[in-house]
């Protein structure tokens, strides 16, 4: 894809016996997604998707996390871009999360250290989530002022509830693994040494079990946690990345120290810029060629 570079980090996909194990690879960010990792992924399972002999899947992290969000050194290269911005969420990151959704055969996710923003969004397409004791979930997406996509929203929501979705968006709200468990989202929070090998252990019972049961089970799990979105949702989803930023939609002198601009700035990822909203209007103008 073009604006897309494709070098590593890459996801891979190794074999234990017939086990599929997909990697989430990027240790040095604690496998923090970029773009490429989105496409990557997205390929990896269409591919174990197409697989007929397939009867189970494992997820993982390297390097001791599973997946600590998203790589914000890309932002400011499309999420000012309401057309970019929404090729990036419908098409990049959803094309990879609807892929796993689309996985005929348990997926089990092996949950240790930071599962953050699409980290909890990549775990939330899984069937089985184990959790190591030091594990911290969460969405805390309002401290870079936007919100979560629509479509990525919903699938959240709906794996860790309504109560925990609300206070992760609105509250920027950071939970550990016990609470993830006591709201149903987790099978076992585990020892932070044993969960890989639970996590194997559970995979291979599942490959040893009857593979048609399984994938009818799937098709009805996924006819039951099928969500219509409401017409125009998505549409207006990404009006704040092009002439409707949220942080252009304030008045002269307003505090901006919550917006997009303001914590990418602080991040070092743009250039130096004051705290009022009138240079984060001029800012924007100009960053978008206006």
């Amino acid at each position: 894809r073009a604006g897309v570079s494709l070098a590593a980090p890459e996801i891979r996909v190794e074999r234990e016996g017939a086990l599929p194990l997909a990697t989430l690879p990027n240790p040095a960010r604690l496998n923090a997604m970029t773009r490429a990792m989105w496409l990557q992924l997205r390929a990896a399972f269409d591919a174990l998707n197409a697989d007929a002999q397939l009867r189970c899947v494992l997820i993982r992290g390297e390097g001791g996390a599973f997946c600590a969000g998203g790589d914000i050194s890309e932002y400011p290269s499309f999420r000012f871009d309401e057309a970019q911005l929404a090729d990036f969420h419908e098409v990049e990151v959803w094309g990879a999360l609807q892929a796993l959704l689309d996985c005929p055969v348990p997926v089990v996710a092996q949950i240790e250290g930071a599962c953050m923003g699409p980290g909890l969004e990549i775990a939330s397409c899984c069937d089985i989530r184990l959790a190591g004791g030091a594990c911290r979930s969460g969405a805390p997406i309002a401290k870079l002022g936007f919100p979560m996509a629509p479509r990525e929203a919903a699938l959240v929501r709906g794996a860790v509830g309504d109560v925990l979705a609300r206070d992760m968006l609105f509250s920027a709200g950071v939970h550990s693994a016990q609470r993830l468990y006591e709201a149903g989202f987790l099978l076992h929070v585990l020892p932070d040494g044993d969960v890989a090998g639970e996590a194997l252990t559970i995979a291979q019972r599942i490959q040893a079990l009857a593979p048609l049961a399984a994938r009818a089970n799937k098709r009805s799990f996924a006819a039951l946690e099928a969500v219509q979105l409401p017409p125009g949702l998505v549409a207006d989803a990404y009006r704040y990345g092009g002439g409707h930023n949220l942080e252009f939609d304030v008045s002269e002198g307003a505090d901006c120290s919550g917006t997009v601009s303001f914590a990418l700035h602080a991040a070092g990822l743009l250039p130096k810029a004051p705290l009022d909203s009138g240079s984060f209007m001029r800012w924007g103008k100009k960053g978008r060629g206006k």
